[in-house]
């Protein structure tokens, strides 16, 4: 269990803090949901989903790529990445083969209609900053908030993990998600 750190007494802490619109949390969850759902409606027009989307950046960054490859730079499991793959390749966007040497790794490449969806795709975050009704700068500022915010989960996440007693309090409680903020 995550111990929470409190100021010295508990009327230090102002009654706007515990408001659910000052809740920093909520509001992140609500824009994620929010923008994902604003998302889907230009991404319907490629024949994407949103997660189908990123695993498309990913490959339009570099291909061939592993499934270990894309599950990391996506920040998921290969279990929840390999569905994502099938129904791309269902679409004839991408390719899975076998790795020569290694039949127990992926290998994942575009199709020639996978590397032509790059084109049309290339409208897609400028359409999504005026669907938002933010700048080019907003954004950057924006991601720059949300990286260092994750970069600091999973320090906080690493640290929780590596304590003293913290592999038998996961144990115990029967939690072995990889989820932010437990």
């Amino acid at each position: 269990m995550t111990a929470i750190n409190t100021p010295t007494g508990d009327d230090d802490v102002p009654d706007e803090d515990l408001l659910l619109e000052r809740q920093l949390f909520f509001a992140l969850s609500v824009a994620s949901r929010t923008a994902v759902s604003a998302c889907k409606r230009v991404l319907q027009e490629l024949n994407l989903t949103h997660p189908q989307y990123l695993v498309m950046l990913t490959l339009w960054e570099a291909s061939p790529r592993s499934v270990n490859e894309i599950s990391e730079a996506l920040l998921l499991g290969p279990a929840t990445v390999s569905p994502l793959l099938k129904r791309l390749e269902a679409s004839g966007y991408v390719t899975r083969r076998r790795v020569q040497g290694d039949e127990r790794s992926l290998a994942v490449g575009l199709t020639p209609e996978g590397a032509a969806l790059r084109d049309r795709a290339r409208a897609v975050p400028g359409t999504m900053l005026g669907r938002l009704g933010l700048s080019r700068t907003e954004a950057e500022e924006l991601h720059g908030y949300m990286t260092r915010l994750l970069r600091s989960a999973k320090t906080d996440r690493a640290e929780s993990d590596n304590a003293p007693g913290a592999s038998q309090e996961i144990a115990a409680s029967g939690n072995t998600s990889t989820t932010i903020g437990r």
